[in-house]
């Protein structure tokens, strides 16, 4: 059978290309979801009300008819079920007909250049909002399903973000659409159709990955019980050895001011991380910073290793700064969600160092292991002082 494939833009209608339309046109039988079928319901052609590609594909294995159109909303290549129905019908003869993008329509509209944007779905799925905010200039989100325009724009505000400038766009393409432009402080309580899209500008991103943050900023006077820190040289390096790619699951054990969950943070938008401290100062403070630096991607604990760790998704890349005497139970846990995650582990005593090396070779594996001696300087009076830092060991690598 010749099937096309076919982006129908924003309506069906107004925003099909030539080439699209003949295709419909000369096909048989047209399937879609309710949405993209509707302005062919007077066509005279077979019809079938489907989105998910299995059923579908079943739908067009047992078909006699010789050709079929499968309608996609916007492009097939922009967050499209299209990717899976290629796989499901090679057997079939493809056609793929581009269409106009929900991006490329509303920021024409609002007149943004589209190709500097940050996409993401948020249509019927989770994923991060604000860490991407914070990184990109624009951002543009397929809104639907939990996430509304305006939930969106309640986290911003619980993020310090409440003077954001917003665009959201409602119902592309259809006579009632409708564009509105603000701040995400004015829309928080707005109410929007569920066929919405979202841009955000943002002047103050991040234009590079922030490494040697000192420990003063980590610190904040509504805990006033201290909490320990990774040195910012120290911390560049645990984050370096981990080589985290944007969609890890990271472990932060014994979080302590979050300043090494911040740093996975950054490195995996798309991702998670998960901090872990026994300490209820600690977690107070690793949620002060994650706002603080704009990680809506840390999600924080409070309890102890390896007790808490049952709870947590597989991890991919593991930093364990403080274990409480449980390194082995830890490790053991890391082990049997994913023995090849990646672990960086600091020391700053031979005994913890020697507990590490023996957790690694109890499943046959040799770390990495570097000495980090730090001197800074400081000033007395015309002189300058070097000031020594306690030497830290890290040692890294994976249990397979």
């Amino acid at each position: 059978m010749k099937v096309s494939l076919i982006g129908i833009g924003m309506d069906g209608i107004g925003t099909l290309t030539k080439e699209a339309e003949t295709a419909i046109q000369k096909s048989e039988i047209l399937i879609g979801a309710e949405r993209m079928l509707a302005p062919f319901q007077n066509s005279g052609k077979q019809m079938l009300t489907a989105y998910k590609a299995q059923e579908i594909a079943d739908f067009l294995h047992k078909s006699e008819k010789s050709s079929a159109s499968v309608l996609l909303s916007g492009d097939i290549g922009f967050f499209s079920g299209a990717e899976k129905l290629r796989t499901l019908l090679n057997e079939h003869e493809l056609h793929i007909y581009s269409g106009i993008a929900s991006p490329v329509y509303f920021a024409d509209k609002i007149g943004i250049p589209w190709e500097k944007m940050k996409f993401i779905s948020l249509h019927g799925t989770e994923n991060n909002i604000v860490i991407h905010i914070r990184q990109n200039q624009y951002c543009f989100f397929l809104l639907g399903g939990k996430m509304s325009a305006k939930k969106l724009c309640q986290r911003l505000c619980g993020y310090s973000l409440q003077n954001l400038k917003i665009h959201i766009g409602e119902r592309l393409g259809y006579p009632e659409e409708r564009i509105l432009s603000g701040t995400a402080e004015e829309f928080q309580h707005l109410s929007v159709n569920y066929l919405s899209v979202l841009i955000t500008e943002n002047p103050d991103f991040c234009r590079n990955m922030p490494f040697s943050v000192p420990e003063s900023v980590f610190y904040d006077d509504s805990v006033p019980e201290h909490v320990p820190i990774t040195k910012a040289e120290i911390r560049h390096l645990v984050v370096s050895s981990l080589e985290i790619e944007k969609k890890h699951i990271c472990w932060d054990i014994g979080s302590g001011t979050g300043s090494v969950s911040v740093g996975m943070a950054q490195h995996c938008p798309d991702g998670k991380v998960y901090a872990l401290d026994k300490n209820l100062s600690a977690c107070q403070l690793t949620n002060l910073n994650a706002h603080r630096f704009g990680c809506d991607n840390i999600q924080i604990f409070q309890g102890t290793a390896p007790e808490m760790l049952a709870e947590f998704p597989a991890p991919d890349r593991v930093f364990i700064g403080g274990s409480s005497g449980n390194l082995k139970e830890i490790m053991n846990v890391i082990y049997q969600k994913n023995p090849s995650a990646k672990i960086s582990i600091t020391a700053v005593t031979l005994e913890t160092l020697e507990d590490a090396v023996h957790a690694f070779a109890d499943y046959g594996t040799e770390p990495d292991i570097t000495q980090i001696s730090i001197t800074r300087t400081r000033k007395a009076g015309y002189y300058t002082m070097l000031n020594a830092q306690n030497p830290v060991f890290l040692i890294w690598g994976s249990l397979s």
